[in-house]
């Protein structure tokens, strides 16, 4: 067994071990691999494992690992800020956007959307810390947007995101997540039809999964320290 296939391995064990925990199934926790920075080869040796679900956060390394890679089955999610001048390739190329933040890029990726493609699925990026070097929207302007979002045609609003401050105590990582959940539970009390919440990543993924996490996106535990590659 491969490095990233016995990494994957661990991973999933403590999904389970979480899912367990939380008195949750473990079928309602997806994992996203986080492989921005690493080469195609060591998402096809994580797809050889079993991985579908792949993030990537740069376009241009994401574009050329997409045609290096086009032999295999992979659904690609765009985990990163998105610039007004990039939403075009990533409405088109990619399957998940995570990171939508403003009403402008979330109207953008609805237009660009090419019509012989099932919609775009994203999530509302949130700042649950209130850090001012954190993307996302403020919590108490979350509902507004999301309802904006879930009007446009060519995309999909599935949930929310969100990046908390790094916390070492699992009691405050769980308060963290917690605005995020509470949040999705006050959209679907207003009639909003969300079923995601795409938060969790190697240091406290199992405080997401107690708190509601369906998506979770791992990169260093499965391929190691971030790396420079192909920008």
């Amino acid at each position: 067994m491969g490095a990233i296939a016995s990494a994957m391995q661990d991973v999933r064990a403590r999904i389970a071990g979480a899912c367990r925990d939380a008195g949750r199934p473990q079928a309602e926790v997806s994992l996203l691999a986080v492989s921005k920075t690493f080469p195609a080869a060591a998402i096809r040796e994580a797809w050889a494992a079993g991985q579908r679900h792949f993030g990537e956060s740069y376009l241009q390394e994401a574009l050329a690992k997409m045609a290096e890679l086009a032999d295999l089955d992979i659904e690609w999610h765009f985990i990163g800020p998105i610039q007004a001048n990039k939403t075009r390739p990533i409405a088109e190329h990619f399957h998940w956007v995570h990171a939508v933040d403003r009403l402008r890029i979330a109207e953008r990726l609805s237009d660009q959307r090419p019509p012989g493609l099932p919609p775009l699925r994203v999530c509302v990026q949130v700042n649950v810390s209130g850090e001012p070097s954190k993307h996302g929207v403020a919590p108490d302007e979350v509902l507004e947007l999301a309802a904006a979002v879930a009007g446009l045609p060519g995309i999909r609003l599935r949930g929310f995101m969100a990046i908390p401050a790094p916390e070492a105590r699992v009691d405050r990582q769980r308060a963290q997540f917690r605005v995020l959940a509470d949040l999705l539970r006050a959209a679907r009390a207003r009639g909003l039809d969300l079923d995601t919440l795409s938060m969790g990543m190697s240091d406290d993924m199992e405080a997401a999964i107690l708190e509601g996490a369906t998506i979770i996106r791992i990169g260093t535990a499965i391929f190691g320290r971030r790396r420079t590659w192909g920008r």
